[in-house]
């Protein structure tokens, strides 16, 4: 087992994973940037390193500096949480290089699935539903329009190293689709250094659900259930639960057989998760596979009481898993609560945070790092907590998420509580009717 973990990585995962250390006696550093020396995974830490200056590109993502922490300190294992390195295979090959173990999945295996094209021809192979279109990078824009052609219109086009929406159009018709396709591109060079293009049939009243899946070093895998996480605005999830209203016994079966073949096809080693669309007619469709631990973890741990983040641990030390797949028994909901004005079309909003008292009681877990007195920067993401209830029931959860948000106070910043209130009240999210066009209709109630 790891003596010393490295967390490189900041917010309330680097605290999450802080926490997992300590129970499991595995000593901590944590690592920083100027604009998060005040930040509550430094003070938790048993060691801290600062990186560099507020930019992530200086510090977070610097990984050279990351590399010299580890090194310094004596950490034998570094964890990379979510976002900043947690994909990217050359600092995994790095770690590696320098006998430092990467919590997470290969370099090889983060090539292999990072790309979004070549996951795809490597779904198909392992015999995974694929949603039709390219089978890799189209070549040019001929080769665009006879698939678009083919497939039939509406179509999606995507960058093949996107994220968080960058490089997607939905055309709806053949006249659309040439300015689709320069748009894009130059949208994904921009923010990826990549044009490169596939294309895929538009799935039309979507679910996005996902399935948690970990994978050991002995080619075994298993599933932990789906993460419904169709909220999202812009390609970012708002909010997720588990299970999902949507699903059936039946659909669940099916996806969690088809993600554990994936995993095992590829040899999957740690935390992941493979990705779905569902149409209205329960069609399932693969989409992508992160291969790290994800944002929403917390809500499948609260459903089957599992630590994922100590699994990740035992899986990386090469230790074998169960193998067993699990079923959630309560049902859990996560809100995503960002330093966001959801009245003024969640602008961000950092500054200080001069109240802060977090909501408790039975069955509500906060992650957050912040605290009274908090400067939040402006630096990084807006997330700066994650709310999650666990009850019986849906009904029961809602109930509860409701209460939780009334309790939760924030004051000094703009936050996103308003927002998740107001949907704990909306008819259709109450009956589980949502997709991932649900948001393109909410409209914020005065307050």
């Amino acid at each position: 087992m790891f003596k010393k973990i490295l967390i490189a990585n900041r917010g309330e995962i680097a605290l999450r994973v802080i926490r997992t250390c300590k129970e499991m006696g595995i000593k901590t550093v944590a690592v920083y940037s100027t604009a998060d020396a005040e930040s509550l995974h430094v003070k938790f830490a048993d060691e801290a390193v600062c990186i560099g200056p507020p930019p992530s590109v200086d510090s977070y993502l610097k990984m050279s500096n990351i590399i010299a922490a580890a090194e310094i300190t004596n950490a034998d294992a570094i964890h990379p949480g979510y976002g900043f390195l947690s994909e990217n295979a050359k600092f995994s090959k790095l770690c590696e290089e320098h006998q430092i173990k990467f919590i997470g999945a290969t370099g090889e295996m983060i090539d292999k699935m990072g790309d979004k094209a070549s996951a795809k021809s490597t779904m198909i192979s392992a015999g995974v539903p694929c949603i039709p279109g390219s089978e890799g990078i189209l070549k040019d824009f001929q080769e665009c329009e006879k698939l678009a052609t083919e497939a039939g219109y509406p179509v999606m086009l995507k960058a093949t190293a996107g994220g968080g929406g960058k490089g997607m159009r939905a055309v709806w018709k053949a006249e659309e689709l040439q300015d689709a396709w320069d748009s894009a591109r130059q949208e994904a060079k921009a923010s990826f250094g990549n044009d490169a293009m596939y294309l895929e049939k538009l799935i039309e009243e979507p679910r996005h659900i996902e399935i948690q899946i970990i994978g050991d070093s002995f080619g075994k895998a298993c599933h932990l259930s789906e993460r419904d996480c169709s909220v999202q605005r812009r390609h970012q999830k708002l909010t997720e639960e588990t299970p999902s209203p949507f699903m059936t016994d039946e659909l669940r079966d099916k996806m969690g057989e088809a993600s554990v073949k994936a995993a095992e096809y590829i040899k999957y080693e740690g935390a992941g998760t493979v990705e779905f669309l569902v149409d209205k007619h329960r069609n399932f469709y693969f989409m992508e596979m992160n291969t790290r631990i994800q944002v929403e973890h917390p809500i499948t741990e609260e459903v089957i009481n599992y630590d994922l983040i100590r699994e990740q641990i035992l899986v990386a030390a090469g230790v074998p898993i169960s193998g067993k797949n699990y079923l959630p028994k309560l049902h859990s909901i996560e809100c995503r609560i960002n330093a966001e004005d959801p009245y003024h079309n969640f602008r961000p909003s950092p500054g200080k945070i001069t109240t802060f008292h977090a909501p408790g009681g039975h069955g509500i877990r906060l992650d957050t790092h912040v605290y009274s007195g908090y400067m939040i920067p402006p630096n990084y993401d807006s997330m700066i907590a994650k709310l999650i209830v666990t009850a019986q029931t849906r009904e029961e959860a809602i109930n509860k998420m409701k209460r939780a948000l009334d309790e939760f106070i924030i004051e000094g910043v703009k936050t996103t509580i308003p927002f998740h209130r107001q949907l704990m009240d909306h008819p259709d999210y109450i009956v589980g009717n949502y997709t991932t066009k649900f948001m393109e209709s909410f409209e914020m109630n005065p307050k």
